[in-house]
């Protein structure tokens, strides 16, 4: 039977230590997209490991003795540890999601419809600065987990330090790109002349809390690899939590409007930063030093190529909220509706789009470890049942949503906008169409995971690459020229219909290439 020690021949951690060890090797993190750190992962898990069935570690007894231990992931019920896994990530990825809607809510009436457009404007900004810090933070948390999984201290160390010093080089410098070109930014990313001075003013107060927006979200990954995830989730919580308190005094209170909004956003990323930041004297398995800050060019090389899928993942989110942004409001100056209505009601669409998004996130996210570990240990079956309890999970979620969007639509709009019959009604249109096809929309979140955990990162960067790259955008962009406003909605339906398409005919293939091998034969 293969064993794993976290110090030579003898083993001398004891079992909590030992299930860090292994959590950090099978990448126990968040959504979402690092293909390719993963698969290192699992090749890592692989190498250690001997090629029997079963993959146990040791631990030593009251007696002195060394005792053989199975791993929980290879014992425990898959229904149990998913749930287990999943939640925290849930949890993580909702909070963050407070901070565009709380601000929507408050901003929408105290502003009305054109203020919610205008922070529409600015949700590209936030994807951009979210996508540079996953590639920092997922590609740092991969290289960190390798290194300490080949006791590589000093290694680890470094990358540490060059992913901080590289975290405030991309921070600030984004930053710097907003205040210089706020105006032009915001044309780019789909301001109509109507709403273009609060977009302008909203991101130029909002560039001031990129850096911190960054480190949250960078060292969110890093905490977790260092086996404290719930720590990463209290900063995220923090900064949600000023925010919502905020928010209220500064916009009625204060009578500051979108400016007041800003100013409390900012306040929120400070806040959960700052927490972030704290936690580097209060690492477990690495220490932080100044030394280590000294950028190198293999060390970076590393971070950000382990990160690609990330910024891959977040960059065509953002350029599918800049087209879109583009489509409402040119297919909208044609319709009753308008302009900025057309986009205010897709960025709100947008933002509870968001929160049911994270959900399959969470559920794909906690499939990696149990994946990756079982896949690793060729126990297969188990692999299998991981990936179909995730469909039937995943499936509930997106026929509840499915029909929340459908019946709820322009409930949901009134919570934005009040006391404005046409929003709510063009709410209730916009759901209804957009998300007709969001019943088929956790199978691709499902099997990008499943392909990520079993080392296809080719497989799993375009199954979650499928739905915005290769199908909406350019839907979009065909159907809005011959159907105007109706066309650009429509696109999205079809999407999710040949993205969910084009992540079964992978699977069945992948399934197919199992049982030639003898892979569904392996007993559990």
């Amino acid at each position: 039977m293969g064993k794993i020690s976290t110090g030579g021949d003898s083993p001398q951690a004891d079992e909590a230590d030992l299930l860090q060890l292994q959590s950090r090797q099978t990448v126990w993190t968040r959504e979402e997209n690092n293909t390719l750190w993963l698969f290192l992962a699992v090749c890592d898990r692989k190498n250690q490991t001997s090629d029997t069935e079963q993959v146990s570690f040791l631990c030593r007894g009251e007696n002195g003795m060394e005792q053989t231990k199975q791993n929980p992931l290879e014992t425990e019920p898959i229904g149990k540890l998913l749930l287990q896994f999943s939640v925290p990530t849930v949890m993580t990825l909702l909070v963050n999601c407070l901070y565009n809607i709380i601000d929507q809510i408050f901003v929408g009436h105290a502003v009305g419809i054109d203020g919610v457009a205008a922070t529409n404007v600015a949700f590209p900004m936030v994807t951009i600065s979210a996508a540079l810090a996953l590639m920092l933070g997922d590609g740092g948390a991969a290289n960190i987990s390798l290194c300490l999984g080949r006791k590589e201290q000093e290694q680890a160390e470094k990358i540490l330090g060059n992913g901080l010093s590289l975290l405030l080089l991309f921070g600030i410098g984004l930053m710097a790109v907003v205040l210089l070109g706020t105006t032009p930014l915001a044309i780019l990313f789909g301001a109509s002349e109507k709403v273009l001075p609060l977009s302008v003013t909203y991101m130029r107060i909002l560039a001031f809390g990129l850096p911190f927006q960054m480190i949250n979200m960078t060292f969110t990954a890093i905490i977790r690899a260092d086996g404290n995830p719930q720590y990463a989730m209290k900063s995220m919580m923090a900064g949600a939590a000023t925010n919502l308190l905020l928010d209220p005094l500064f916009i009625f209170g204060l009578d500051m409007g979108i400016t007041g909004a800003a100013i409390a956003t900012i306040i929120g990323q400070m806040v959960a930063g700052s927490i972030c930041l704290l936690y580097i004297r209060k690492f477990v398995h690495i220490r932080f030093c100044k030394s280590h800050m000294k950028l190198q060019k293999d060390i970076c090389k590393h971070i950000c190529s382990l990160g690609f899928p990330s910024l891959c993942t977040h960059m065509a989110n953002a350029l599918t909220q800049i087209i879109m942004n583009h489509l409402m409001r040119s297919c909208g100056a044609d319709t009753k509706y308008g302009s900025e209505m057309a986009l205010s009601v897709y960025g709100m669409m947008m933002k509870i789009y968001q929160v049911a998004h994270a959900m399959f996130v969470g559920v794909a996210s906690g499939t990696q470890p149990i994946n990756g570990y079982n896949f690793g240990a060729k126990q297969y079956p188990r692999v299998v049942k991981t990936f179909q309890i995730a469909i039937v999970v995943s499936f509930v979620i997106s026929v509840v949503w499915f029909l929340v969007f459908y019946f709820l639509g322009g409930v949901i709009g009134g919570l934005f906008v009040a006391n404005n019959p046409l929003y709510r009604e063009f709410s209730a249109y916009c759901f209804r169409l957009y998300m007709m096809g969001f019943f088929v929309y956790g199978l691709p979140q499902v099997s990008a995971s499943f392909f990520q955990a079993i080392g296809k990162p080719k497989k799993a960067l375009a199954t979650a690459l499928a739905r915005q790259v290769f199908f909406l955008i350019p839907l979009a962009i065909v159907l809005s020229n011959r159907y105007g406003l109706f066309g650009a909605l429509a696109a999205a339906p079809i999407a999710d219909v040949l993205a969910c398409a084009t992540a079964a005919v992978y699977i069945v293939q992948e399934y197919r290439i199992w049982r030639k091998n003898g892979f569904l034969a392996a007993k559990n």
